[in-house]
């Protein structure tokens, strides 16, 4: 997953971007609402997670107007401010949860995977297509009972296709789900990546589960 996170006291900032890398998300970070607001417009994130009291444009009303600009993205709140008038605010606004300071970090990403369950419309953390299993909780791939062995980014990229079965994915939805801004790679990476990937999970086998849609991208699917 790709994960905006917007908190403008720095150390806290960092905390939670290393935390949610170590889970081998993609994330950028900002500091401020405007900033927050480019970010969000700019890619497609599953998850941002949102402080409130922020410089230049506060929480509430980035949220409303990424909420008016058509952005769908679920909203985590991670504020300081506790009362239950912030909170009805916040919700209203377009949030979809609200975590106050100070927060477990088990209970944060506990919340993350949840709205994303949400966002994709799968009620728990497994996601298969035939018989490839991805459980995004315990990084774990298998097809027909045997486990197969990924990298980390060749899990999110599977991840991500999996999570979107059955939708053609562009070089650039890709691109931009599994790699920051702050990246520097080959033009040729996202092909690499399927390469990667069709030798582990195809490769031998009578049916494809990756396929290539000309002029277009890829597809996770059944055929």
């Amino acid at each position: 997953m790709r994960i905006l996170v917007v908190e403008d006291e720095k150390n806290m900032n960092r905390l939670i971007t290393e935390a949610l890398e170590d889970e081998k998300y993609s994330v950028d970070s900002c500091f401020d609402g405007v900033e927050a607001l480019d970010y969000a417009m700019a890619a497609d994130y599953d998850v941002i997670v949102l402080d409130v009291n922020l410089p230049k444009m506060d929480g509430f009303t980035v949220v409303e107007r990424l909420r008016d600009g058509g952005c769908g993205t679920p909203v985590l709140f991670l504020t300081a401010r506790d009362s239950v008038m912030d909170k009805v605010t916040g919700l209203n606004a377009g949030g979809d949860y609200y975590l106050t300071k100070p927060f477990s970090f088990d209970e944060l990403l506990a919340v993350i995977k949840v709205m994303a369950r949400k966002y994709t419309g799968n009620r728990t953390n497994e996601y298969s297509v035939g018989d490839l299993v991805v459980d995004t909780d315990a990084k774990t791939v298998t097809r027909g009972g045997e486990a197969i062995d990924l990298t980390s980014k060749e899990f999110a990229l599977l991840e991500y296709m999996i999570r979107n079965r059955g939708v053609v994915l562009s070089r650039e939805m890709i691109e931009n789900n599994l790699w920051n801004f702050d990246y520097e790679g080959g033009t040729n990476v996202v092909d690499v990546y399927i390469g990667y990937l069709r030798r582990k999970i195809d490769k031998g086998r009578d049916k494809k589960l990756i396929h290539t849609v000309w002029g277009t991208g890829w597809v996770l699917r059944e055929e």
